[in-house]
């Protein structure tokens, strides 16, 4: 018993005569004649008394109040962990009971513990039972530990405080956490029952729908509006978030308050199979760092009072970077600078849990409603057939996927992204604790993914990013995607006095256009360039597998060449631009991978050829203007050569403008010249 119910018996005890006194001493009881008439009938106890009197008081105590104690009320008792000075207070008040705790039967005993518990539940929903410091106590192992720990996938210290299975709602929070049912559409989306017909007909891809809800933006950059693009996504994400977990607990409280085997069970199905509900793939840490900050920002709100946040001490110097280790002498486009701020690694993991008032970061992964990670750090998860340890049970009930910043993956590992999406919303292999009877029908009829809404943000048109947003994205609602037309390309951006020559290829259909661009290179482009005058030639390569091709080609010719991708070391760097600034080395091969993570300026370019569009179109003004690092005199004689087929015409338009791309696509002629910087 706690303190407060010892104070009530105390209470009690001074109000007894010396008679009653007595007759409690001896019998263990108060005499019937003593008995209040309480309006609410108690239920009978039995008290078994000991030879021994004096010890006749704490046996009847003990054995009279686990019958007072409901299941429920012990379920209740175990959701609030205790701290070791609150066990040692009840140690201390258990062991040197008053005369009070003879009275098994007080009728203020049940009163108590019923109040008790019910403080007691009520501090848990209020996260006051937290510690003021979480990180100090789980935040103690090492950095990068939970990035490869089984802890990712099972319960950890603290789980019950952020549970969604043992926390209720709280009654006066209960109405104004969301929107009526019939005005919420939260609610209208999620409880809204697709019937077969539905279904096919979505899966058949219509053109027709009645809203919009999938959204593919690429207007999406650092400089303008990714920080806004950030702050607008979080936000419904939490809301989400909020909403759902606000229906579970809401249902929670429903069902305490029936009994056993009333009421209809579908009235209660508010879940997935898992429990993680939204997704964030994100490039880097430091964006995880600004959508989490984001996260406590939006849930502290313009209140001064500041929501607890576990273990972010922890998150704070894994997700952080020091400004120092960046050295203060190197100087990149704007464009760099935003993207490649604070904390670049790229392979990352963390799940987040939200509930009332409090942020759970590092959270087991079924433990989470938010899961933010970048593509490599879920391929090490996900793995693949055959791998013994691998996992994706956490990604069948999503319902809401952001990936932001896709154009960056397109220079990490993009196949990163389509095994993502290939695991999305599929039927888990394991229960993992879930009660079949909360779980929605659409996703036990493994729906999920005609319910997902999938929000993809870039900086750039691009038809691997099309290609996923059409294939993978099947929301019921509709698709929305914005395609601003690019009027003026990237070459009007070049500085130099250049002469662009366009050369077109002919390709059977776009899974030859790679053999096809190769072939017309050696056959028709790379003759030209062989003869000695012809030196100091720049091959700009956009994929990684075409510039393994070219450098395998020029290896086999034994032609004069050297080449810098995005895995060449330092030294190796160095050395390839000083024997092609001094033409001791007549081509270089660049890959687009290391013009977009360095910005190294390459100097001694007198002869530029684009083996493939770039894919970011500045990319295109920017190699162009390199010509300008160096002044020979010999501006006459620089030459710009670009490989294109039909199949090209998104980067195509982005370069040169969409007037100009369609003429150039329809035109019979093959070869097309645009001269910039012209005196």
């Amino acid at each position: 018993m706690g303190k407060r119910g010892s104070r009530s018996r105390s209470q009690l005890l001074s109000t007894l005569t010396k008679k009653q006194k007595k007759h409690l001493r001896d019998f263990g009881e108060e005499h019937p004649s003593y008995d209040k008439i309480s309006k609410k009938e108690a239920k009978p106890q039995i008290c078994q008394l000991s030879e021994s009197s004096d010890d006749s008081n704490s046996e009847s105590e003990a054995e009279s109040e686990p019958e007072q104690v409901s299941g429920y009320h012990k379920l209740l008792a175990t959701l609030k962990s205790v701290s070791e000075e609150e066990e040692e207070d009840e140690e201390e008040d258990n062991s040197a009971p008053d005369e009070a705790e003879v009275n098994s039967e007080d009728g203020g005993s049940d009163v108590s513990l019923e109040e008790e518990t019910a403080a007691e539940s009520a501090e848990l929903r209020k996260g006051k039972v937290l510690p003021a410091d979480p990180e100090e106590k789980d935040g103690e192992a090492p950095p990068g530990t939970s990035e490869e720990s089984p802890e990712e996938f099972t319960d950890a210290k603290h789980e019950s405080l952020f549970s969604l299975e043992t926390n209720f709602l709280e009654e006066e929070g209960g109405a104004n956490c969301s929107l009526k049912a019939s005005q919420d559409p939260f609610l209208l989306h999620v409880n809204k029952e697709l019937k077969e017909k539905e279904i096919q007909a979505v899966a058949t891809n219509p053109k027709t729908t009645q809203e919009l809800k999938d959204l593919f933006y690429p207007e999406r950059t650092a400089l303008k509006n990714g920080e806004e693009i950030r702050h607008v996504y979080c936000l419904h994400a939490v809301n989400h978030v909020l909403k759902a977990n606000a229906q579970v607990l809401g249902n929670n409280s429903r069902r305490r308050s029936q009994k056993l085997g009333v009421g209809n069970d579908d009235d209660f199905r508010d879940q997935g199979l898992t429990r993680p509900k939204v997704l964030i793939v994100v490039p880097f840490r430091e964006a995880a760092l600004r959508v989490v900050q984001l996260f406590i920002s939006l849930l502290e709100g313009d209140s001064k009072k500041k929501i607890i946040v576990s273990n972010k001490k922890r998150f704070n110097g894994e997700y952080g970077s020091d400004p120092e280790e960046r050295p203060p002498n190197l100087k990149r486009p704007e464009d760099y600078e935003a993207v490649f701020v604070g904390n670049i690694d790229d392979h990352f993991r963390i799940g987040v849990a939200i509930l009332q008032r409090s942020i759970r970061l590092y959270a087991p992964f079924y433990s989470s409603d938010i899961l933010i990670a970048s593509p490599l750090g879920l391929r090490t998860i996900i793995g693949a057939e055959g791998e013994k340890k691998r996992d994706f049970d956490f990604l069948s009930s999503i319902e809401l996927l952001i990936i932001d910043q896709a154009d960056i993956y397109l220079m990490q590992n993009w196949e990163h992204v389509l095994h993502l999406m290939n695991h999305m919303n599929l039927l888990p292999l394991d229960s993992h604790g879930v009660d079949f009877s909360r779980v929605r029908m659409w996703s036990l009829n493994n729906w999920s993914k005609y319910y997902r809404q999938t929000l993809l943000f870039g900086a750039l048109q691009d038809a691997q990013i099309n290609s996923v947003f059409n294939k993978y994205c099947v929301n019921v609602q509709g698709q929305v995607a914005v395609r601003n037309v690019p009027m003026t390309g990237s070459i009007s951006h070049v500085l130099v006095q250049l002469p662009h020559v366009f050369q077109r290829l002919e390709a059977g259909g776009l899974a030859s256009v790679i053999d096809a661009r190769f072939n017309f290179f050696v056959n028709k482009i790379l003759p030209q360039y062989r003869d000695a005058v012809m030196s100091h030639t720049l091959i700009y390569v956009p994929s990684y597998f075409d510039f393994v091709r070219l450098r395998n080609y020029f290896k086999r010719e034994e032609l004069n060449f050297t080449h810098i991708c995005e895995y060449t070391q330092r030294s190796g760097i160095s050395r390839a631009r000083h024997f092609f600034l001094q033409g001791e080395k007549q081509f270089l091969l660049l890959t687009e991978r290391f013009h977009f993570y360095k910005r190294y300026t390459i100097k001694g370019i007198r002869n530029l050829i684009f083996y493939e569009l770039p894919t970011y179109p500045h990319f295109y003004s920017e190699v162009c203007n390199m010509l300008r690092a160096t002044t020979t005199g010999e501006e006459a004689a620089w030459t710009c050569t670009v490989l294109y087929s039909k199949y090209d015409a998104q980067p195509l338009a982005a370069v040169v403008g969409v007037e100009r791309a369609a003429q150039m696509l329809q035109s019979k002629k093959n070869v097309h010249l645009f001269i910039t910087g012209e005196r």
